[in-house]
């Protein structure tokens, strides 16, 4: 049996793998996440390679068993979840639904306070759409904005890049965070409700360092719309409520079930209560919420369900193996024990809240993928769970939130993501340093210092 600190050293070097096979070698996360929990299977020596049996007679999973049933457990939680998510955020990039749900936060602050309005437009947007995306949706509206109202597009650039962050890496359905949540087994639900509550302070927060920091460069959009123009220019366009209906029906019916099924049962009991439970999974309740997305289109036909449907699901496809191979590397190291030894040692330092926080930082400084960062961080996290004081339903919710928190920290050239904001927003690289990463820092650390007062609140 291979000692506790030689399992810490296998372990840590399977992360420094997975960081230079992802970051540097640009290595597919698919792949280098299999071989990582190959690695640490065959050195740990345990899981057995082959299947055994021990000495009370029982089936000990091989190696390779392991892999496979971790890979399809994490499928088997989030698989669907994660597919309906991305039709949702797909269809409302087609629709125009996207460019509605900043219109409505234009039209709550004002296009006086432009920066705030992007901040919050990212806010909302990027709970169903990719950070990326949501960034190249509205790119044109920041453009038109800075034209009409003389704002730097680097402060607007900044401001709505913070808002997408936010959410993106905190609040599901996107699909990093609902991967973190089923790996840590979090209530969705719960979940949902304080992701949206931790990440609004770190929005505000790029906000504010959009308007302090990013005032400093004055860049004017070489060329572009006004505001005006680009509504006139996108033709016909959804209604506000119907925009709003295929992101807050989900989210309403999860966070219902969630409140539905505590302990103390304070929507009652019986038919109601169950009506509430089935609804409100998260797969009834995305569907219904794809449902509602299609309804903003037009006409319903074939390009809607057939077409837009299929470019949703390949775009999805990359996030369900690399989320699945995660959930295969999860189980590796929980076989292996490191989980537990790692535990009583870091349980001495008192880093609580912090711990989940600092690893995701270190790996998507490192590797660049936001994503990879939470998939990964959540399967080395999930052992250590118990011996942290996690092991509750709050304790799993405020953990997925944390390791979320570090996933922000810091988006650099490594980053696709850094490059479609400087892109879109006519930065320098140095500009871009400055205000995509420095932004990035400030909200992740604004995003944890939230998370650990809920964890002084809610854990003692």
């Amino acid at each position: 049996m291979v000692s506790g600190p030689i399992l810490v050293v296998i372990l840590l070097g399977a992360i420094a793998f997975i960081v230079w096979a992802t970051g540097k070698a640009r290595m597919n996360a698919f792949l280098v996440l299999l071989i990582a929990a190959l690695a640490v299977g065959l050195l740990a020596r345990k899981p057995p390679p082959v299947p055994q049996v021990n000495e009370l007679g029982q089936t000990v999973p091989g190696l390779i068993d392991v892999i496979a049933t971790g890979f399809g457990n994490t499928l088997a939680s989030i698989g669907i979840v994660i597919v309906a998510g991305t039709i949702i955020g797909f269809i409302l990039e087609k629709t125009g639904g996207a460019l509605v749900l900043a219109q409505a936060m234009l039209k709550l602050v004002g296009k006086s306070r432009s920066p705030l309005a992007m901040a919050l437009a990212g806010y909302v947007v990027s709970i169903p759409v990719f950070c990326d995306s949501g960034f190249v949706i509205l790119s044109p509206l920041n453009k038109a904005l800075s034209q009409s109202s003389g704002i730097s597009l680097g402060v607007l650039g900044t401001a709505l890049s913070m808002g997408l962050y936010a959410t993106h890496t905190m609040v599901p359905p996107t699909p990093g965070p609902i991967a973190a949540a089923g790996t840590l087994g979090a209530d969705l639900g719960l979940v949902i409700l304080f992701g949206l509550i931790a990440s609004l302070p770190a929005t505000i927060a790029g906000w504010i360092y959009a308007t302090r920091v990013g005032s400093r460069y004055d860049i004017r959009p070489k060329s572009g719309v006004t505001y005006e123009e680009l509504v006139r220019k996108f033709g016909h366009l959804p209604g506000t409520f119907e925009s709003f209906l295929p992101l807050l029906t989900p989210i309403v019916l999860i966070a219902l079930r969630s409140v539905a099924m505590f302990k103390s049962n304070p929507l009652g009991v019986g038919l109601f209560r169950d009506i509430l439970v089935f609804i409100g999974h998260p797969i009834f309740a995305l569907l219904l919420g794809v449902y509602f997305a299609m309804r903003l289109a037009p006409k319903i036909n074939k390009e809607v369900y057939g077409d837009w449907v299929a470019e949703a699901i390949e775009a999805s496809a990359v996030i369900l193996v690399i989320t699945a191979a995660g959930g295969a590397f999860g189980a590796v190291l929980k076989a292996t024990g490191v989980g537990e030894y790692l535990g009583e040692i870091l349980s001495r330092y008192h880093l609580g809240i912090f711990l989940p926080f600092i690893i995701a930082a270190a790996i998507k400084t490192a590797q660049g993928s936001s994503t990879v960062s939470l998939i990964t961080t959540s399967a080395i996290v999930a052992p250590l769970l118990a011996n942290l004081g996690f092991d509750s339903s709050m304790g799993r919710v405020l953990a997925t939130l944390a390791i979320g928190a570090g996933s922000m920290v810091v988006s650099h050239a490594n980053d696709s993501y850094f490059w479609v904001v400087s892109q879109f927003s006519e930065m320098d690289v140095n500009t871009a340093y400055k205000l995509q990463t420095g932004g990035t820092l400030v909200t992740g650390l604004v995003a944890i210092a939230t998370i650990g007062i809920m964890s002084l609140i809610f854990l003692g």
